[in-house]
């Protein structure tokens, strides 16, 4: 092993069996998988498609999205490594254990013998029951070293392949970057509910706002009414709603992901319901009065811009373990994520190609195009009209409502690697195990429920944070997992969920895109 190794790794290779919970099919994977991926920035990318020029638009997103499923195999690619490791030690205790027994001289020696080895393979997770299976499948020729089969999250793959100052860094990036996203989630909510439910003249103008960086104007909601015949604030409807929120989606927190399967399922038609009908109504403006709108090929001026609002469009690799796991066809993920990632690529250009030639002017967020302008209720058609207005405004709430658990789920997961001892996570008190959850909503609440203006915030977890998820940390596991399965499996041993992109030149080439990525971006936020 690398001397970069952890010395508290043994007992993090580990893992948590996906037997442990539900699986479920290859088309729920795609499902979950979809929705993770897919926020409400897919909003934001016909109003930069516009800045940029939509032939470098188009260009610029089919790059993002192929670094981006690079290094989703760099992930899937260093889980396998990680399962490798589990697999090959608990061969050494079994050999180690046979061994002790065949040359046992006395039954006190023996038993001792035998104490030592249940002990070993208690820190490495193995039952015996496991163990004992080992043996068969080799003879069988059905035995695989990188097998999917257990979960481990990043942070336990962090652990077991980076030293000290690496696990430091590790945990200091995925945390804030965690921590961030369920704040900004839960802002986006909570405002969207509020500015639904409040009075049309005292919702704030959003057309005049970045949707990644919404300001909100906490001061004045402290003191404007919500309802001109009312006393209550808009920033109290915020915090009612806030607090909703987190009452009803927190406590999936405590469980497993396979447990939101029906609310992925459920709000993934109300979410696709709305995609379809911008898509819709952009293509009938096209069809019946043509295009209206004439953006130019390309403007190298809107590159960063694009960048800022493209840049995580395709971000799913923080949770990604937790959702590979409980996939029955193990052999079947890599065509579930080239299938997700082609299918959201060519709707986000979809989206965004017929909204820019449909509309003469296309609104930084795109809902507000479709929004009829003082409609009167006179009619089934202006009734159809308000209740498209009331369902595209309520799109964030669709959307971010399936992503929050994922993340607080991801969020919890890793907290308890990092404090918890996870080959005897039964043991421990069920008050001990009760904390992480709340450590994952709680601080967010926090944050939320005293401002709303999470500009700074998203700024920072988005750009930089968010860089070291996507391309920095898989490119620097996926390196030392290599390495380290090299000098303990050889290269005889082989690897059926090894990324296609196998040379170390990709790895460099994701290294250089980063910089590119924090450059741009760096440059649209002072902008």
């Amino acid at each position: 092993m690398p001397e970069n190794r952890h010395p508290q790794s043994r007992r993090l290779v580990d893992g948590e069996a996906s037997t442990s919970g539900s699986t479920y099919s290859n088309l729920v994977g795609v499902i979950f998988i979809f929705n993770l991926i897919v926020g409400t920035g897919a909003l934001t990318l016909p109003g930069v498609f516009v800045k940029a020029g939509w032939l470098l638009s188009l260009i610029v997103i089919v790059l993002l999205a192929s670094m981006s499923y690079m290094t989703v195999t760099f992930v899937i690619e260093t889980m396998a490594c990680a399962n490798a490791i589990n697999n090959w030690q608990n061969l050494q205790v079994l050999r180690h254990r046979q061994n002790s027994e065949e040359h046992s001289e006395a039954d006190d020696e023996a038993a001792s013998a035998a104490s030592r080895q249940e002990e070993e393979v208690s820190l490495l997770g193995g039952d015996s029951g496991e163990l004992e299976r080992i043996p068969l499948t080799i003879q069988s020729a059905e035995f695989h070293y990188y097998q999917l089969s257990k979960k481990f999250e990043l942070g336990e793959m962090a652990t077991l392949f980076f030293n000290d100052i690496g696990r430091t860094l590790f945990y200091l990036c995925f945390i804030v970057y965690l921590y961030g996203d369920l704040s900004i989630y839960s802002a986006a909510v909570a405002r969207s509910l509020r500015d639904v439910v409040c009075d049309d003249k005292n919702v704030t103008n959003y057309g005049n706002s970045n949707l990644m960086f919404w300001p909100g104007d906490f001061k004045n909601n402290t003191n404007s009414p919500c309802w001109m015949e009312h006393t209550i604030s808009r920033l109290s409807m915020y915090r009612v709603f806030l607090i909703a929120f987190t009452v009803i989606f927190g406590p999936f927190a405590a469980f497993n992901v396979q447990k939101t399967k029906y609310l992925q399922i459920l709000t993934a038609f109300f979410r696709w319901t709305a995609f379809t009908l911008m898509i819709g109504l952009a293509l009938k403006i096209l069809i019946t009065k043509g295009a209206r709108g004439h953006p130019v090929s390309v403007d190298f001026n809107g590159i960063p811009s694009l960048f800022g609002a493209c840049v995580y469009s395709f971000m799913c690799h923080h949770s990604l373990p937790s959702l590979l796991a409980p996939i029955r066809q193990k052999k079947m993920i890599a065509k579930i994520i080239s299938f997700d990632y082609i299918f959201i690529c060519s709707f986000y250009i979809l989206l965004a190609l017929t909204g820019i030639f449909a509309f003469k002017h296309v609104e930084i967020l795109y809902t507000l195009n479709f929004l009829p302008q003082n409609v009167p209720y006179t009619d089934f058609a202006s009734a159809v009209l308000i209740g498209i207005d009331y369902f595209l405004a309520l799109f964030p709430v669709f959307t971010l409502s399936t992503s929050y658990p994922i993340i607080a789920i991801t969020l919890r997961n890793n907290l308890q690697t990092l404090f918890l001892d996870m080959s005897r996570y039964e043991s421990y008190h069920w008050f001990i195990r009760i904390i992480f959850p709340l450590c994952a909503i709680i601080p967010p609440l926090c944050v939320t429920y005293f401002t709303e203006s999470l500009s700074s915030l998203i700024a920072f977890t988005g750009s930089y944070a968010g860089t070291g998820i996507q391309y920095i940390i898989p490119v620097c596991l996926v390196y030392f997992a290599r390495r380290t399965c090299s000098e303990l499996l050889g290269s005889g041993v082989a690897n059926q969920f090894k990324s296609p992109f196998k040379s170390n030149v990709w790895l460099l080439l994701v290294i250089v895109w980063s910089v590119v990525c924090v450059f741009l971006v760096t440059i649209n936020l002072i902008q």
